[in-house]
């Protein structure tokens, strides 16, 4: 893997969130293919529970400062930055007052899931895109973990397919069984989406708003999937199956190394 530039993003990530199937994953992935000799960055949203002094979360000026645009709003885009101790990795945080500042991650204290999660996600995704642009860093390979992530591949194939800093870039999926994602509001999430000129026909797994159809939407927008439980849902499996993608079977955390950097040097690139 040496010298091969892989851009991780994902909903969730240790240290600075609780451990779950993705945080956990989305951290382990990036450390090994880094022991491995990878150039990585990795990319989260700055939730409003991470303590940023315990973590040392400060922000980056020349990357903070512009604003994108969702749903006809102007949101200002904040980049924060914070190192991994003991991993020489850093970590950089996609922030926003609005979407962010909240002390919880997608529900509130009533434990209903967030009206604008859609809103997040679509500000997460071209956010990610234009740090990455800032930094002017071509990544080879942009694996995609967990749901608020996951409409990054839509959006690089679509709002972004004519950039050329990722003409050359593989997307890769890794598909997770979500317990509480929630559930979004259909036609508004769609009308957002469209607003950014994305035709309708890239959406249709949207018509049917339920805990797979983001993961699915990511899918079907992915150059490979690997699938990250090993208990995924009939519809997700079947999903798969039916895309023509190369799929990458389950591995548990403690034999994934060898299996990942395989797939992305033999399979991916």
């Amino acid at each position: 893997m040496k010298d091969k530039r892989i851009l991780y993003v994902s909903s969730e990530l240790v240290p600075y969130l609780p451990e779950t199937e993705v945080s956990k994953m989305a951290f382990e992935v990036p450390r090994e293919m880094h022991h491995q000799g990878a150039q990585i960055r990795m990319f989260m949203p700055r939730f409003g529970i991470i303590n940023e002094r315990r973590h040392q979360l400060h922000e980056v000026i020349r990357l903070s400062g512009m604003n994108l645009i969702i749903n006809d709003m102007d949101m200002p885009l904040i980049i924060k930055v914070a190192s991994i101790p003991k991993e020489r990795m850093q970590v950089y945080f996609i922030d926003n007052e609005e979407y962010f500042k909240r002390k919880s991650v997608y529900n509130d204290e009533n434990g209903k899931f967030y009206e604008d999660n859609d809103e997040r996600a679509i500000f997460f995704a071209k956010g990610v895109v234009e740090t990455v642009k800032k930094l002017k860093w071509a990544p080879d390979i942009i694996h995609v973990h967990g749901w608020m992530a996951s409409l990054l591949p839509l959006y690089l194939k679509e709002y972004y397919k004519n950039d050329p800093l990722f003409a050359e870039s593989k997307i890769v999926t890794s598909a997770f069984n979500y317990q509480n994602s929630g559930v979004l509001n259909k036609e508004k999430f769609v009308e957002k989406i469209k607003f950014d000129q994305i035709s309708g026909e890239k959406l249709t797994s949207l018509k049917t708003v339920n805990n797979d159809c983001l993961l699915k939407v990511a899918l079907e927008n992915s150059d490979a999937i690997i699938k990250g439980s090993d208990d995924l849902s009939e519809n997700i499996v079947t999903h798969i199956d039916n895309l023509n993608v190369p799929v990458l079977e389950y591995h548990p955390m403690d034999d994934f190394s060898e299996a990942y950097s395989d797939f992305y040097l033999n399979k991916v690139l």
